[in-house]
């Protein structure tokens, strides 16, 4: 049987060019998705399935102090909303952080891929299973469990390496991961490997790599082995292929989930549009009139 993942590793480098002018001062992780920073949404999603640390992959000083003081109580400002009020803005702030939840460090010094980002947390996840998220993913369940426990529902079954994937037409899987030698079972998909940004007419399937991912620790030990790939960086799916070679069984799954692509201006406009119609009667009431004002 597979170890619970404990930990889970955010990489959150990088100038977040994609989103300035908003980024020049501020991380992307701190820009809102129906009133709540993305990153909150990626936490809350690892306070659901018991993990307790969170390693945060950072640039820079300023981009670590941003988390660090993000991810601190503070007792004045609760004290002030309890003195107001204002209970529900004070319920808001103490759930940021979840009870027990702990916050680490690791400074990835160059931007050399997702794939070393992941290994500069290895002091600190040590010999754990972990997780990896991409917090401008956001997914969002309705209802039932979400992604995180749903993979691992398969990663308790299967074991190996268990990650988010989803279907898309041949021509756009030059853009992501791709699946070699996929079998689908129901909404599990057994994988040979993978294969990063192939070219359209080496595409081996229409399962692309998405993540999160819930990996074993043997991933720890592979990474400093994977070479650059075709971007000039050391990617995580790399190593998934690395160990599929030698192997360690890869799963996807096809997760009951919505992704709501934070990572662009344009794409994080769609999604908070996208999540606040589908959550606030008020504001669908609202939209629609404006609609029907234009239409006039």
């Amino acid at each position: 049987m597979s170890r619970k993942p404990e930990v889970c590793i955010l990489p959150v480098a990088g100038l977040s060019t994609r989103n300035l002018p908003a980024t020049k001062v501020l991380h992307k992780g701190f820009l809102t998705l129906n009133n709540k920073p993305i990153i909150q949404y990626a936490v809350d999603a690892c306070a659901e399935i018991g993990i307790k640390e969170i390693v945060f992959i950072y640039s820079d000083d300023a981009c670590k102090h941003l988390f660090e003081n993000y991810f601190t109580p503070n007792p004045w400002l609760e004290q002030h909303l309890q003195e107001k009020n204002k209970l529900d803005i004070l319920k808001a702030v103490q759930e940021i952080i979840p009870h027990g939840m702990k916050f680490s460090f690791a400074e990835q010094k160059e931007p050399l891929g997702n794939g070393h980002a992941v290994l500069m947390a290895k002091d600190i996840v040590k010999d754990r299973d972990f997780v990896v998220m991409w917090p401008d993913d956001v997914y969002v369940n309705t209802h039932g469990d979400g992604i995180l426990k749903q993979l691992l529902d398969v990663y308790e079954q299967e074991g190996g390496m268990v990650e988010n994937i989803m279907e898309f037409p041949r021509e756009q899987m030059v853009r992501y991961g791709a699946l070699v030698g996929a079998v689908r079972d129901g909404r599990k998909v057994r994988a040979k490997g993978l294969v990063e940004k192939p070219a359209l007419e080496d595409v081996p399937s229409n399962y692309a790599s998405m993540g999160p991912y819930i990996l074993p620790n043997e991933i720890m030990d592979i990474l400093p082995e994977v070479r650059k790939g075709n971007n000039g960086e050391i990617n995580l799916t790399d190593a998934m292929e690395l160990a599929a070679q030698r192997g360690m069984p890869l799963t996807g799954v096809l997760c009951d989930t919505m992704r709501l692509d934070c990572g662009t201006n344009k794409d994080l406009q769609k999604s908070n549009l996208k999540l606040t119609l589908m959550t606030n009667p008020d504001m669908r009431a609202y939209c629609q009139e404006l609609l029907n004002v234009m239409l006039v």
